[in-house]
Parts: structure tokens; C-alpha cells; sequence
């Protein structure tokens, strides 16, 4: 525990992060009060789901919305139902006009409340910046995961290389997207249309 504060550190968690595409656009043009609302639906799904995971959501800012796995409680498959979840969440915006970007890395974190007023639990640390990395450079309707993560998950979940991604403030990283079975499917297709070739 941290001097002063209500903050420990965990030697493994996994951070999720999801943003809207085109959010800012949206705003423009669409009702505040409409969009609100569909924020609304879309994070009340989320919650629902980090509820069902055993996940905790730490919080959200505009269109974005942060979760965590193995922390406050310790998880053994945190990587594992943070990207339960993830598919999920892609799955559930379907129903709504939007398309969705997440980000997820693995790593230690400090995590607690600090401050006077309007407590909140937040995270703190390395992992944390490199996740929402993973989503600010992540690609609309796909899961993004850095390395720490891919090493994980990679013989429970197929996974293409996306190379590196040069990341503010870090240079170029090596980072992973989940092949969901849409797009297995029509990579596969395109493979078979052109060994006709």
C-alpha cells in the first residue's frame, strides 16, 4: 500500500479500452439528447458484461469506456475474460449504428482512490497508457492487443500481426488483431480465390 493513499499495485491486470469511430462527427450532427441516450444503451450493455466476467469498469470519459481485469480482486484468466468481453462488446454494438475500437494490454498497475472529492477508483502505471494506446491506434470494429497480451491469449484465440504500430511517446510496437470468424472466413476466401489464379 501506497504512503498517504488508498492504492496498491498488482503485478498482472489486464486494461481494456473501447471508443466510438467518428464519435466527434456524430456529435455534430446528431441530437444531444438522442446521443446520449445511445451512449446510455450501448455502455448499460457493457456493464452488463463486465458484470458477467467478473470484470471491474474503472470508468468512462465521453465515448470511451475503460475496464479492468484482476483488480481489486485477483483473477487467474483476467487476459482470457477481458477479451471474452471485448468480442462481446463487438458483438453487441452491431444492433447500433456504431463502430467500435478496442484496445487491450497486460502488464502491472497501481491501482486506488485518490483525492478529496468525488472519489473514484482509478489505474495508474505503464500498462495502462500502453493499453489505451492499443485502442487510439487501434482499427474500427476490431480488437487491438499489444505483445504482453498476444503472448497470453495466442493459443486460446486466433490473432493476426499487424506489425508495428509506431506509439506516441513509445516508438513502434509490435501488436496483434483478433481474427474474429468473419474475417477468417473472407481471408480465407480471398486465399482460395486466388490459388485459382
Amino acid at each position: 500500500q501506497l504512503q498517504g493513499s488508498l492504492a496498491e499495485r498488482f503485478e498482472s491486470a489486464t486494461i481494456l479500452f473501447a471508443d466510438i469511430d467518428n464519435f466527434t462527427t456524430m456529435a455534430a450532427q446528431d441530437r444531444p439528447l438522442e446521443l446520449v441516450n445511445l451512449l446510455n444503451q450501448i455502455f448499460t450493455e457493457f456493464d452488463r458484461l463486465a458484470e458477467l466476467y467478473g470484470l471491474e469498469k474503472i470508468k468512462t470519459i465521453g465515448d470511451a469506456y475503460m475496464v479492468v481485469g484482476g483488480v481489486p480482486a485477483p483473477m487467474k484468466n483476467h487476459a482470457e475474460a477481458v477479451m471474452a468481453m471485448a468480442i462481446d462488446m463487438q458483438a453487441a454494438v452491431q444492433h447500433y449504428t456504431v463502430r467500435l475500437r478496442i484496445g487491450i494490454n497486460t502488464g502491472p498497475v497501481v491501482a486506488g482512490v485518490i483525492g478529496k472529492k468525488k472519489f473514484s477508483y482509478d489505474l495508474w502505471g505503464d500498462a495502462v497508457n500502453i493499453a489505451s494506446r492499443m485502442e487510439s491506434h487501434g482499427v474500427a470494429d476490431r480488437i487491438q492487443v499489444s505483445a504482453d497480451t498476444y503472448e497470453i491469449l495466442k493459443n486460446k484465440f486466433q490473432f493476426e500481426d499487424r506489425g508495428r504500430v509506431e506509439i506516441k511517446g513509445r516508438g513502434p510496437a509490435h501488436t496483434y488483431l483478433w481474427m474474429s470468424p468473419a474475417v477468417n472466413a473472407a481471408s480465407r476466401m480471398g486465399m482460395e480465390s486466388s490459388k485459382g489464379d
